[in-house]
């Protein structure tokens, strides 16, 4: 007969009480049920276990097999209350990657709901822009990305939002200054610093301008880093800017249709783990309630 976890639990369980009835009491058996199961164990061992009938005290080779019968039963359940905290999303990890304007204006409220409700998940955020995600994505380096994506073949892409786009720049700034009257055409004379965005806009009187702008910024913090060193203008939607510097401005564009529609990507959701799963049921539930962009 093969040794069965069941008989190193049974057997832990006797030497840790010191007696049948209190195992039997830890274990919710009958202490005939125990009493058997111990002596089919010490029937395969081929020696006693204990003393003396009572089980308060252990032989020596009783005491050696029961350090081993401990570290298996104590291995075998962290297994079980790791499978079950995977499956219930207590545990796990979380890879994110998201665009630098939904990780400082929409992730936090909604990170700060998911680490609340499972603190033990492990979270890794890699702010990046949208090119970037869609890589990191193509190759399963991340669980999802949050950013202003393309269709991707086997990805489950939802939008969750759009904003309207505007021009960025100083407020001492000629564009600021005579915003209501200006048209693209006197737009030419400034300079424009582009940004992965920019490409959105496809109003034909702006394409001159994009094509004549040698300058291209990605990373929005340095984008808007020269933006307020009076290097030039840029173009952004408004989530992108909802912390400005104080010398900026943000001027909508009514005349531009265009706008920057911020997706979540994921694989099927079968593929996912559950705390993953934990995770886009947050925001999608923050998102119908309203409260992706209010904060709340």
């Amino acid at each position: 007969m093969a040794i069965k976890l069941d008989m190193l639990k049974c057997f832990a369980a006797v030497a840790q009480h010191g007696s049948l009835a209190d195992a039997a009491d830890a274990l919710g058996r009958t202490p005939s049920a125990v009493s058997m199961m111990l002596k089919q164990f010490e029937d395969h061992v081929g020696t006693p276990l204990f003393e003396t009938a009572r089980k308060s005290r252990l032989t020596a080779v009783g005491t050696i097999i029961y350090e081993e019968a401990r570290r298996e039963v104590s291995h075998f359940e962290n297994t079980v209350s790791i499978i079950e905290g995977v499956s219930r999303s207590e545990i796990g990890y979380l890879r994110l990657a998201v665009t630098p304007s939904v990780a400082s204006s929409v992730l936090p409220p909604i990170i700060k709901d998911f680490v609340s409700e499972h603190p033990q998940v492990q979270i890794d955020i890699r702010d990046m822009d949208s090119a970037a995600i869609t890589h990191e994505l193509r190759r399963e380096r991340v669980d999802m990305g949050i950013g202003s994506l393309p269709e991707i073949e086997g990805l489950n892409r939802q939008e969750l939002f759009s904003d309207a786009f505007g021009v960025v720049c100083r407020k001492d700034s000629v564009l600021a200054r005579d915003w209501g009257s200006l048209s693209w055409k006197a737009m030419h004379k400034e300079t424009l610093i582009t940004n992965g965005l920019c490409e959105m806009i496809t109003e034909p009187e702006f394409a001159p301008i994009l094509a004549n702008s040698r300058l291209k910024v990605l990373n929005t913090s340095s984008l808007l880093g020269l933006v307020k060193a009076d290097v030039g203008f840029t173009v952004l939607p408004q989530m992108a800017v909802s912390e400005l510097h104080d010398e900026l401005a943000f001027l909508p564009m009514t005349d531009v249709s265009a706008r920057r529609a911020v997706h979540m990507m994921m694989p099927r959701t079968h593929l996912l783990m559950p705390a993953a799963k934990a995770f886009i049921d947050r925001v999608l539930k923050m998102k119908k309630s309203g409260a992706l962009l209010s904060g709340r």
